[in-house]
């Protein structure tokens, strides 16, 4: 390398400050080796910070501790029996599987061996618990509470996550639920003292993703990795066919920067991209996405013209969404999920989701993805996009509507914008929303019969312990099944927003970036969602995205860091 001139070299530059980021750049520390992370917006942490920030992670340390059965044979049988279903997900191989299962345990450990507190959810059913090698307890795994007072001067660089109070995601669950039960009501005053007293002595807690970015933050400037924000790349400087560094850009002055070992592009995907939306998931929308500012897709455009492989680019993270007037994503900085009703709700009993027509035409609990998915293919044929969420007033005074409390007076300006709408029969209801009464109240009753009987034959809701899950515990005989038989009846719409999306550039075990002739670029690895995901056209359970980010960031940085000089 020392005939091409640089401003400044390092063994190894990721861009992008996702976790799988910080993940690859704790690893080549810890090799010896020094990185920098540049990162194109102010703030770090990306889309992973504003996320639940979970990690889907078999046969855990964790579930050891705990007594909690899993295998590498039992992971395996479950990733066989969802991402291995996947048809045309190049982004998927059983070699990929394989090692997604064999590492991510190593993962973990690594992390806590770096100081960062990890624990495993209490409780958190895998999407698809009822197929080979599924489980009930869950193995989805996040960080502990984190006082960002702890980042000193970097506090303020820090992406901030959706949620605002200091509560873990079970107590989260179990708040939703406390109109219903006792365990609910106990959760909120706890989270509640816990809030109360951050006032007091000065903490400042952050959960989910940030708390889980957070730490690793932490941990990245303890070990000294180089962390620089405003810093977009604007493309890869090669030789040989090799990727040799980077050209970035900070304040309208461009550096040329080299990597010995190789560039890490975890840069996330195109969900704030309407142009490439539209060519290649048509029907969707930046309006309804989750994602950062800095989720554009010009990285994946770019690798793409250095000859890599794209694969399964009109799949999403879809999160079914209701949205407030003014809460869209028309700024750039994503929809807060804090103010959404999103997947937990269109699950408990007393609602169903209804296409326009009036139709019920999916099991409204599940894996979110699967819901937009299906969303997305019942508007091929019937409109579908919005779909209507219809419940009754048992189910708007038992739980949280779109963050207002349970059996509080909704916002006038929601009904008279349409947002909002509200009649005393279903069949009132279904003329508002320019539906067939008939066929509206036909839906309804075909639901309220189940519900009565507890067993939804038509979808099969409550069939599964993640739908059950999703639901109200406290609810009898089905948590997830209850009628909707309370006046006044209500409709809001439903969009198939997202959280990301999950096609981009094909990678191998060792998260090097393919050729479509299967071969690496040399030096160039990426991760997370700017590569197509090696859960394929599944989202097998909690964290499904943000694991496979952190996994693949470790393999890239353990593979880098040993190859040496050799590309």
């Amino acid at each position: 390398m020392a005939d091409i001139q640089f401003d400044e070299e390092f063994d190894f530059v990721v861009v992008g400050s996702g976790g799988g980021s910080m993940c690859a750049a704790l690893v080549m520390r810890r090799a010896g080796k020094s990185v920098v992370v540049l990162e194109k917006t102010d703030l770090l942490g990306g889309t992973t910070s504003r996320s639940g920030g979970v990690m889907w992670i078999p046969n855990n340390r964790f579930m050891k501790e705990e007594g909690i059965e899993d295998s590498y044979e039992q992971a395996m049988a479950y990733m066989e029996a969802t991402a291995g279903q996947s048809l045309d997900a190049p982004g998927t191989t059983l070699e990929r599987r394989r090692a997604y299962v064999t590492e991510a345990p190593k993962v973990i450990d690594f992390l806590v061996q770096q100081g960062i507190k990890l624990r495993r959810a209490p409780s958190w059913p895998d999407y698809y618990d009822d197929r080979p090698g599924g489980s009930v307890p869950g193995r989805t795994v996040l960080a502990d509470l984190f006082d960002t007072n702890e980042l000193g001067a970097w506090k303020d660089k820090l992406r901030p996550n959706f949620m605002t109070v200091p509560a873990y995601h079970s107590e989260g669950f179990e708040i939703s639920t406390f109109k219903s039960s006792w365990t609910g009501k106990m959760a909120m005053l706890r989270v509640g003292l816990r809030a109360a007293a951050a006032k007091v002595t000065g903490k400042a807690w952050t959960t989910a993703g940030g708390a889980l970015q957070g730490r690793m933050l932490q941990a990245a400037l303890k070990a000294s990795v180089d962390l620089r924000v405003d810093s977009g790349v604007k493309g890869f400087i090669m030789d040989g066919g090799a990727v040799k560094g980077v050209v970035t850009e900070t304040g309208g002055i461009e550096r040329r920067i080299g990597a010995r070992l190789g560039v890490l592009v975890n840069a996330g995907g195109f969900a704030q991209n309407q142009e490439m939306r539209d060519k290649y998931i048509p029907g969707t929308s930046v309006l309804y996405t989750a994602t950062t500012p800095g989720d554009t897709g010009e990285m994946i455009r770019t690798m793409e013209d250095m000859g890599a492989a794209l694969a399964q680019m009109n799949e999403r993270v879809g999160n079914q969404m209701t949205i407030p007037p003014g809460h869209e994503n028309t700024n750039g900085q994503g929809v807060s999920l804090g103010v959404v009703s999103g997947q937990m709700n269109y699950a408990k009993p007393h609602s169903i989701v209804v296409d326009q027509s009036g139709v019920r035409y999916m099991n409204e609990g599940g894996s979110y993805m699967a819901f937009c998915q299906n969303q997305l293919t019942r508007n091929e044929t019937v409109p579908a996009v919005p779909s209507w969420w219809i419940q009754d007033e048992q189910s708007m005074k038992k739980y949280m509507f779109c963050g207002t409390m349970p059996g509080t007076k909704k916002p006038q300006q929601w009904y008279d914008s349409g947002f909002l709408v509200k009649a005393d029969t279903i069949e009132d209801l279904a003329k508002k929303i320019d539906m067939d009464p008939a066929v509206l109240k036909a839906s309804v009753d075909r639901f309220n019969a189940a519900a009565r009987a507890g067993k939804d034959d038509e979808f099969k809701r409550g069939a599964r312990a993640y739908d059950n899950w999703l639901g109200d515990h406290y609810h009898k005989p089905s948590h997830t099944l209850g009628t909707i038989d309370q006046a006044p009846f209500y409709a809001a719409k439903v969009w198939p927003g997202d959280v990301g999306t999950y096609g981009g550039v094909v990678t191998d075990v060792n998260a090097r970036v393919l050729r479509e002739d299967g071969t690496p670029i040399p030096g160039l690895y990426a991760t997370g969602t700017s590569t197509a995901s090696v859960m394929g056209r599944f989202y097998p359970g909690a964290g499904s995205s943000v694991g496979p980010s952190f996994v693949f960031g470790y393999l890239a940085a353990k593979h880098a860091a040993n190859a040496g000089n050799q590309f």
